[in-house]
């Protein structure tokens, strides 16, 4: 059984559905998310997450969207891990929402989903991005050369991030 709703440090994190689809869509199409994420419209909304691999949630700081996080899960015994990814608009970013919206999800996929490990790709160059995700305790594992293709159509490298369970500070 999925989360609705994980509670975190002054934020909810509320489980996106398929009627929001136009929410998320604001979200990813903010000049900051974009930036990273490249450019979406509401059929790539609508092809990317209307499946079941992906859970999205909206953080919600005092009734206000700030961004997206979201998981997916290696459900191979031998490989069992969840991914993440955290979307957040420009006027959400330099509060610290990230960290403690990473942290809320993590606590929640390592004691309520069984995981051990999480990992997390940034754009290399995503400087800030990086520096939250160590915060929460994340490791470089290393860089993956042209991994993902750039708004512009340029290749950039990403970053593997990874988080074990004993590494989440309580």
């Amino acid at each position: 059984m999925v989360a609705e709703r994980i509670e975190g440090d002054s934020l909810t994190l509320r489980r996106a559905t398929a009627a929001d689809h136009d929410r998320i869509l604001r979200v990813l199409q903010d000049s900051a998310v974009e930036q990273w994420w490249g450019h979406y419209d509401a059929d790539r909304v609508a092809a990317e997450y209307s499946n079941e691999d992906t859970v999205v949630y909206f953080i919600d700081i005092a009734g206000q969207v700030a961004g997206i996080i979201q998981y997916s899960e290696e459900t191979d015994p031998q490989y069992r891990h969840a991914g993440i990814d955290i979307a957040l608009v420009e006027a959400s970013r330099r509060q610290g929402i990230g960290p403690r919206a990473i942290q809320a999800l993590a606590r929640y996929l390592f004691d309520k989903r069984g995981h051990h490990r999480l990992t997390i790709d940034p754009a290399a160059a995503n400087r800030n991005a990086i520096r939250a995700y160590e915060k929460v305790g994340f490791q470089r594992v290393g860089i993956m050369r042209q991994y993902e293709r750039g708004s512009d159509g340029t290749w950039r490298d990403g970053l593997l991030m990874d988080l074990l369970a004993e590494e989440l500070p309580r």
